[in-house]
């Protein structure tokens, strides 16, 4: 009687878990490969902004010059093809698999900022991003199964349900007091306003992308979705959503250290993908509570990990550090600090400072 039970019990266990579907699996493997080149797009893209800027009109003040630049555009082609790995991830698996496994891309990107650009990652900065991974890994284990979509109308039906619509009119409304008010004061100086807009608009641009992305693979399987109008609506949303990307994580690039670009927008990117995929797509209705409890744990690891990257600024940059900042003045490059993060750029320290310090730096100096 007694092994009878626990045969039935190991037979319901087994029932309850069926473990990662065949889709999701082909997804998890092409988000994984697009980690890879998109993470070492961000320095090859990098290298390419400062041999630019150092002839002709920096992208952090306006200047296009980057685009006469050969070694800008293999990082541009490297990150069209993680891109495109990524696009068929979303066709395959749901966003909230998806979208964490960027986390990848920040460890690349900091191992090689650190290599190639001297970028160095403070002690700490290395422990937020090793939170991030974990969050991410976290959510992964725990992601649902893709939800079954038979045609693209599907997706436009959701897509138009009062809820999203709220996210969409609430994202776009951000997006253009953050470009047409925001930015053109503090866009220099604070970096959240960049990547703001590249998280708000990514997180539409992600919902257009995996819409296109299924009209696809139903297309290939034989149900031809390109007789649609809906299909080329979202095409166009997505182009124009990744050229807005594009051009201000470009400005985010050339202003700020890519050992903090990288790890605040993939945090940023990745919560509000995931917000407009759970509203559009519905991702939790197919979860338990203790699933949903476990993903909202990693989100809490991922944001403990950003955290920990600012504190790593505030370390670089606090009174403590006064007198070391003061003797590396000297080793700066561009304006972006070897021996920190930082998450401000000031204008004017070089030019507006006596004998070689800051005006920020002798103010400190001064105060008893």
């Amino acid at each position: 009687m007694a092994a009878s039970e626990m045969g039935a019990a190991a037979a319901t266990t087994s029932d309850s878990y069926k473990g990662m579907s065949s889709d999701n699996i082909k997804g998890l493997v092409l988000a994984l490969s697009s980690s890879f080149f998109i993470g070492a797009s961000f320095i090859v893209k990098k290298k390419g902004l400062k041999k630019a800027g150092a002839s002709g009109v920096r992208a952090g003040v306006g200047g296009y010059s980057y685009l006469y630049e050969p070694l800008w555009w293999v990082g541009m082609v490297t990150m069209i093809v993680g891109e495109i790995a990524n696009f068929a991830a979303y066709a395959f698996a749901p966003a909230i698999l998806v979208t964490p496994l960027g986390a990848l891309s920040i460890i690349i990107s900091a191992v090689l900022a650190h290599i190639i650009l001297r970028e160095r990652l403070h002690i700490f900065g290395v422990l937020g991003c090793a939170l991030c991974v974990v969050g991410s890994t976290t959510i992964v284990l725990h992601a649902p199964q893709e939800r079954e979509i038979e045609s693209v109308r599907e997706v436009w039906d959701l897509a138009f349900e009062p809820a999203f619509m709220f996210y969409a009119a609430l994202v776009i409304s951000i997006v253009l007091i953050l470009i047409f008010h925001y930015i053109p004061q503090y866009g220099q100086t604070h970096i959240m306003f960049y990547i703001a807009v590249c998280s708000l608009v990514g997180s539409l641009s992600v919902m257009s992308v995996k819409a296109l992305g299924i009209a696809l693979k139903l297309t290939l399987s034989g149900m031809n979705q390109l007789i649609y109008p809906q299909t080329w609506v979202f095409t166009t949303v997505v182009t124009v959503c990744v050229l807005t990307q594009m051009n201000y994580l470009n400005k985010a690039l050339d202003t700020f250290n890519t050992a903090v670009v990288s790890p605040i927008y993939y945090v940023m990117f990745t919560s509000f993908t995931i917000l407009a995929s759970v509203i559009m797509f519905k991702d939790w209705d197919r979860q338990n509570l203790t699933q949903i409890v476990t993903e909202m744990c990693g989100f809490v690891t991922i944001l403990s990990g950003t955290f920990l990257l600012h504190k790593t600024k505030d370390m670089a940059d606090g009174s403590m550090c006064t007198a070391t900042r003061l003797s590396k003045h000297g080793d700066e490059e561009d304006g972006f600090v070897q021996e920190g993060i930082p998450l401000r750029r000031q204008h004017g320290d070089e030019e507006d400072g006596q004998d070689g310090i800051p005006l920020r730096r002798q103010e400190s100096l001064r105060t008893p």
